[in-house]
């Protein structure tokens, strides 16, 4: 049963256990939406530019993996990170091609592999990281927490794409 309720996760600090609550609450919703798509389900393109919910899905697990590369080791993706990551990263024509004929237990496997690795390095932090700043090449300052607001909200938006999918699926 789905808990309602911000807490503090075990094994965290404090403020780190209420994001890593949050982020497995949204997690827990968006696997709900996905748990019994197949394959024609996950592929499926109500358009010519519109994005499949399987590169969705892979887009969610690359920004969360990006995320941890940026605010656990303090860098950008390797060239060999970004051949793995890059497409679902960028969406678009490269994923319309690239990311299907994928079960629903790729994508499943993706994103709790992805989660299990931000957990760990959760566990390793405390609440003083997550307001650690660091600024973007052009200038502009962000600190970890935003980080990790921006890896939920933009599975949050993801979900709700994910969902209009879903209902256009319905419709045919």
């Amino acid at each position: 049963m789905m808990d309602y309720r911000i807490t503090t996760k075990e094994n965290f600090t404090e403020k780190v256990g209420e994001l890593v609550c949050m982020l497995e609450h949204s997690r827990e919703v968006t696997l709900s939406e996905i748990s019994t798509l197949n394959p024609r389900e996950l592929d499926y393109l109500a358009d010519g530019s519109s994005n499949s919910i399987g590169s969705l899905l892979s887009h969610i697990a690359s920004i969360e993996y990006v995320h941890q590369i940026i605010s656990f080791e303090n860098r950008d993706l390797t060239n060999d990170e970004y051949i793995k990551w890059g497409t679902a990263l960028e969406l678009g024509d490269k994923a319309r091609e690239g990311i299907r004929n994928h079960s629903i237990d790729y994508y499943l496997e993706s994103l709790s592999q992805v989660r299990g690795n931000t957990l760990t390095h959760l566990k390793s932090v405390n609440d003083i990281w997550l307001f650690e700043e660091s600024k973007w090449g052009n200038g502009v300052s962000y600190n970890n927490y935003y980080l990790w607001f921006h890896v939920m909200e933009d599975e949050i938006n993801h979900r709700g794409q994910i969902r209009t999918i879903k209902r256009l699926l319905k419709k045919r």
